[in-house]
């Protein structure tokens, strides 16, 4: 553990929702609106009853927490000078979230997942833990045929979406009755559809009804769901409600990955901490929690965590190596994360697919190609017909690396009979070699097959679309998503931003941004808030930057050196000195590191330095 500490240390170095006479806009009017319009209304004395200038915010958006201490042999409470001053904050936090492959930050994320995360692959949620909220209630697999056609899930997917309880009471009403594999199949199907509203009415149903007894996985299930619909405070408040015999460890590790999720660094610190007052054994899974919390926001404390799992016994999984190698590639520290790997093969640990791709991924941004391309070519295997999962993996990994010949002789294999997945990657793929024809075509076949397709797949070509600067072609894709009634979540609303952004409509995607979030009641993802920061920023935009800011922190996403950065990037370019920054940053407990304390230097009119001009230079 001690190597493993040592590798895995800290690396060297808007607008107003337009209101149509029915009360809301379709996705067409507010893609076309004039955004200077809507700055106006947002800004006048609106008092129209309905208008999103007056909607109160979802409650996830208004919550904070303070934190009490944080203790263990080595402190991990977000205290005075505990952010991280090291090079790796001054890389650009984008880059671990690389569209390929769908894996690493993005499954980070999709931990107790909105965003964000679309993936619907049970591999892909139950790697982090959470389907074992559900394990106790897993029926066999024949059951699971059996109940393909569950005509309780018919009931519930076809149910209005706040009257599945009603649905549910005239369901046993008419003397059916429901067992644990109906339960599982059921709100597995929910979870991979999104559509964890109606997932948490049926958990709340059966909880009153007392048609099963429950266990605590299926109190955890509850607090997981009230977490994403609710927001964190409803979940802690639900976990006070549970039978004691029931508020066990794993209801409390499951509302610790959704502060994670969060990113809410005091909370999620302060329940590990009662965890471990309540006596529950400090497990793999909440050091999991711990170590992608402190990948994100502050990786000087991940050699914390490694000691304390080397003091505590505490074995590392397959999932710390995967945080660990990835944190290490993200900061281009080659040398470290082959170090990292050979630890774990000491430790009989073996790399699945998606971790060798998040190895020949850092390979080639790294620039080491010949490495890249041997781990491809050993994913391949001696037959790739025969080696079928490892096709969505490899085709956005050839398409980086350039091989359009690999690209197209890997698409062949699948192309005959194709998996979603498959033509998700494809998309990716075909849209990363410039060949947006063949994007589209896939796209295409995809419905011709499967008549009806989830925002997933629209975003994948939203993103092809944005990244080759095709304006038109993504807003009629957005016209024909709004059409066709596709669910439009974070990804989507990411995808479009980006698109208007590389057009130059930035002010456009600031708009749109805001409207469709009101609309669709969705908290935007924090990436898509930098992008848009990051673009203001360049721009010398002080005033649309600082607004991007404030948004930032009003939904929840602080503690993070890299907004405060392109904030002062954004004074910079505008040649305006920043008053008064260094107490803000104290002020919000965020410390400089050597970038931002360059920046500070620029920006700080009472300093002596070079010229504004020769610093931007």
């Amino acid at each position: 553990m001690w190597a493993l500490r040592r590798a895995g240390n800290p690396l060297r170095a808007r607008a107003c929702q337009v209101v149509s006479a029915r009360g809301c806009a379709n996705l067409e009017v507010l893609l076309n609106a004039d955004a200077k319009s809507v700055e106006e209304h947002h800004e006048g004395n609106c008092q129209k009853v309905g208008c999103c200038c007056h909607q109160p915010k979802p409650s996830t958006y208004q919550l904070s927490f303070s934190s009490g201490q944080f203790t263990w042999s080595r402190s991990f409470s977000s205290q005075v000078g505990a952010n991280s001053g090291d090079k790796e904050d001054e890389l650009d936090d984008g880059f671990s979230d690389l569209e390929v492959p769908p894996e690493a930050d993005k499954k980070d994320a999709g931990l107790t997942s909105e965003d964000s995360s679309e993936s619907s692959d049970e591999d892909a949620v139950d790697e982090l833990g959470l389907p074992d909220v559900e394990a106790d209630a897993k029926p066999e697999k024949e059951h699971i045929s059996r109940v393909s056609q569950s005509p309780l899930l018919k009931l519930v997917l076809a149910a209005p979406r706040h009257e599945v309880i009603e649905a549910l009471n005239k369901w046993a009403k008419e003397g059916n009755t429901l067992d644990r594999g109906d339960l599982y199949y059921v709100i597995l199907n929910l979870r991979k559809r999104k559509w964890f509203s109606k997932a948490l009415q049926v958990l709340e149903w059966l909880e009153e009804s007392k048609q099963l007894d429950l266990g605590e996985r299926d109190y955890a299930s509850r607090v997981d769901l009230m977490a994403k619909v609710h927001g964190l405070h409803r979940a802690e408040q639900y976990i006070e409600k549970i039978p004691a015999s029931h508020r066990g460890e794993i209801v409390y590790r499951t509302f610790l990955a959704n502060c994670v999720a969060e990113a809410n660094v005091r909370k999620a610190e302060e329940v590990f901490n009662k965890m471990k007052g309540l006596g529950f054994p400090i497990t793999v899974f909440s050091c999991n929690q711990l170590l992608l919390l402190y990948k994100r926001v502050d990786r000087k404390k991940i050699s914390d965590v490694l000691k304390m799992m080397e003091e505590t016994d505490v074995k590392p999984s397959l999932f710390t190596y995967k945080l660990l190698v990835d944190t290490k590639g993200a900061a281009r520290d080659i040398e470290g994360m082959e170090s990292l790997i050979e630890t774990m093969k000491a430790d009989g640990i073996e790399a699945d697919l998606m971790f060798q791709a998040t190895i020949a991924r850092h390979y080639i941004f790294g620039g080491q190609r010949e490495k890249a391309e041997a781990i491809l070519e050993s994913m391949e295997g001696d037959d790739i017909n025969a080696n079928r999962a490892a096709c969505k993996i490899l085709l956005p990994l050839y398409a980086f690396l350039g091989k359009k010949d690999d690209v197209e002789r890997i698409w062949k294999v699948c192309e005959a009979n194709p998996r979603l997945d498959e033509c998700h990657s494809a998309i990716e793929a075909f849209g990363r070699l410039g060949n947006v024809e063949k994007a589209e075509e896939v796209f295409e076949d995809m419905f011709a097959k499967w008549k009806t397709l989830s925002s997933k797949y629209y975003n994948a070509l939203l993103r092809v679309y944005a990244n080759q600067n095709l304006l038109d072609k993504g807003k009629e894709l957005a016209k024909r998503m709004d059409e066709q009634g596709v669910k439009v979540g974070t990804p989507t609303l990411d995808a479009l931003v980006k698109l208007y952004i590389d057009a130059g409509e930035v002010e456009k995607a600031d708009s749109l941004l805001h409207k469709l979030s009101m609309k669709n009641k969705i908290k935007p993802q924090y990436n898509t808030y930098v992008m848009l920061l990051d673009s203001y920023a360049k721009k010398g935009d002080v005033h649309n930057a600082e607004k991007v800011f404030n948004k930032l922190r009003q939904m929840g996403y602080s503690g993070r050196i890299r907004q405060y950065q392109l904030l002062l990037h954004a004074y910079l370019h505008a040649k305006t000195p920043a008053y008064g920054f260094k107490e803000r940053m104290k002020a919000d407990n965020i410390f400089p590191n050597t970038a931002v304390a360059s920046l500070l230097a620029a920006t700080n009119p009472f300093a002596k330095k070079n010229s504004i001009s020769e610093l931007l230079d």
